[in-house]
């Protein structure tokens, strides 16, 4: 029976995720779309389906792993075979020195000189094309230092370039000694996996047997980066391992330091977890975290005194539960925009009550399109009018304080409660689509929240957000901003008020709206004019086909 590796498919990201949960044992047979493990980012949890029918033969994962896109999850009997990685007995062959017919058929030009001269190998060097490994990456980086020259003799680990992504910089190692003949790059070039690096001029090998194992291993590395499971890829990622710095006695990494330097710590106060104390991005962590919950009796860099701990058994039974990974992030993050940024909320109740009896008109037509409408879409749509006329509002201060980028496109956010916590799935060019397309995507969005099935992609690129009490009810609030946006609109329950006319009360169905801003980018008659120009929207809908 077939059996079939089914790896973790494109999840958005390239960072590791962590996986909270397996769906599936050893032994279970399983549909196409059946839930197999469910992976948790720092924005959002979702389930990974199974992309055939087939029975779990073994799994390779386990609650608390770390994964990205590519790493094996489990292996399948019986599924079906389009999308099967090479075996590793296929990969063991081509690279085994005793079968000649496999790496004469791929590589014949490298077997050539092995077959008709075996003895030179252990003498003669040869000249090996070193590129660039796995990076954690397939997008391209920034090559920012050459750390070689041509005739320089290296030995293994030391470094021969460093590159920096938006995230890190990293150095890149020589995976074994020899002479530079040639650079293939210069700083400020643009490179990704399997680039060409140097031509490195490589001693012979110890014994005949294993010069043709090692000379495909350089030639097969650029074509194949994609493939992790490639003998070449695999030892510069060994070799990035043991290169660090150790500068002022610390030994550390560049993209550890560089993390340092943004988080402010002192790396000679750290106590490395790695091998030979090597300080890592956790370690750094850990210790920000000792400073801000054990050190300190005040909140690190804020002043605020720390909310101290107390023993609520002693007054009563208690069941402690631990928080959910989405719902800290989300208190993080609520809290970081809450001390970075200057909030203003203005209230108003908007009459809706033309777009209601609008909205009553089209039941027969929602039954018909198998899409329910609820005012929601009208708000999006009235609020993508808003920002277009009032650009101070679809924009983002820039982090020197200095500059605000203005946006030309119109994607606004709306949070959804979910059993995990609070999720802002992002609507895109809310502008240019139609009331009926907005009802159908909120739902699906809405839905795909709530069975953890959201892509981190699905929630980046918001300009503004919208969030709903719908019918849970209130009269207002005060939403927190959803930082780097500058506004974001509260919606409460809607009620019936008597209204004055000019001649009697009559009765209105009012929306009640609360609209908080940045009043670092917005001033109080801006935020007065976008209120005015959305109330007017609303309340003669109309005016949204002008």
């Amino acid at each position: 029976m077939s059996k079939q590796t089914i790896p973790v498919p494109d999840i958005g990201t390239t960072d590791p995720v962590e996986v909270i949960e397996i769906s599936v044992k050893v032994g279970d047979t399983v549909k196409a779309e059946d839930s197999l493990i469910v992976l948790e980012s720092d924005k959002a949890s979702m389930e990974i389906p199974s992309p055939t029918a087939g029975k779990i033969a073994e799994i390779r994962v386990k609650v608390g792993d770390k994964v990205k896109q590519g790493d094996a999850i489990l292996v399948m009997e019986g599924a079906a075979e389009a999308s099967v990685a090479p075996a590793p007995e296929a990969v063991k062959a081509a690279a085994a020195p005793k079968t000649e017919s496999a790496p004469k058929e791929s590589t014949p030009a490298a077997e050539k000189p092995a077959e008709s001269k075996p003895a030179a190998a252990t003498a003669a060097s040869s000249i090996e094309t070193i590129n660039v490994p796995d990076i954690g990456s397939s997008e391209k980086v920034d090559v920012i230092e050459v750390n070689v020259k041509p005739g320089q003799q290296i030995a293994e680990g030391d470094t021969m370039i460093v590159l920096e992504s938006d995230k890190a910089s990293m150095e890149i190692p020589a995976p074994k000694a020899g002479i530079v003949r040639a650079l293939k790059l210069k700083e400020g070039d643009r490179v990704a996996i399997g680039s060409p690096i140097l031509e490195l001029e490589v001693a012979g090998t110890p014994s005949p047997a294993e010069a043709p194992a090692a000379k495909p291993a350089a030639t097969v590395s650029a074509p194949t980066a994609a493939q992790p499971t490639q003998p070449s890829a695999a030892a510069p990622v060994v070799a990035t391992q043991k290169t660090v710095a150790a500068t002022n006695d610390v030994y550390a990494g560049p993209a550890v330091r560089k993390f340092a330097r943004e988080m402010g710590i002192d790396l000679a106060k750290i106590n490395g977890s790695g091998p030979k104390n090597r300080v890592q991005k956790d370690d750094i962590k850990s210790f920000v975290r000792d400073l801000i919950e054990k050190r300190g009796s005040t909140v690190a860099g804020t002043g605020i005194p720390a909310v101290p701990d107390i023993d609520f058994a002693q007054f009563g039974g208690v069941d402690i539960q631990p928080l959910s990974k989405l719902h800290k992030i989300t208190a993080s993050n609520m809290h970081r925009s809450w001390l970075n940024v200057p909030h203003v909320t203005q209230f108003d109740d908007v009459d809706i009550s033309e777009l209601e009896d609008f909205r009553g008109t089209l039941k027969a037509e929602s039954e018909k399109r198998g899409v329910k409408i609820s005012p929601l879409p009208f708000l999006l749509k009235a609020s993508a009018l808003a920002l277009k006329a009032h650009p101070k509002f679809n924009a983002s201060l820039l982090g020197d304080g200095e500059r605000i980028a203005y946006k030309q496109y119109v994607h606004i956010g709306l949070a959804v409660d979910t059993p995990v916590g609070l999720v802002v799935p992002v609507i895109r060019d809310v502008d240019r689509k139609s009331i009926w397309e907005l009802a159908a995507e909120t739902a699906t969005l809405a839905q795909q929240a709530k069975d953890r099935k959201l892509k981190p992609s699905d929630m980046q690129g918001g300009c503004f957000t919208i969030s709903s009490l719908g019918s849970i009810g209130g009269l207002g609030f005060t939403p927190i901003i959803n930082t780097p946006e500058v506004a974001i609109l509260g919606v409460s329950k809607l009620t019936v008020k008597p209204v004055w006319d000019g001649k009697n009360f009559v009765p209105r169905k009012m929306l009640p709206l609360s609209l908080s801003y940045d009043h670092r980018a917005v001033n109080g008659a801006d935020a007065g004019r976008f209120f005015t120009y959305l109330n007017e929207l609303l309340s003669d809908i109309r005016r949204l086909v002008l």
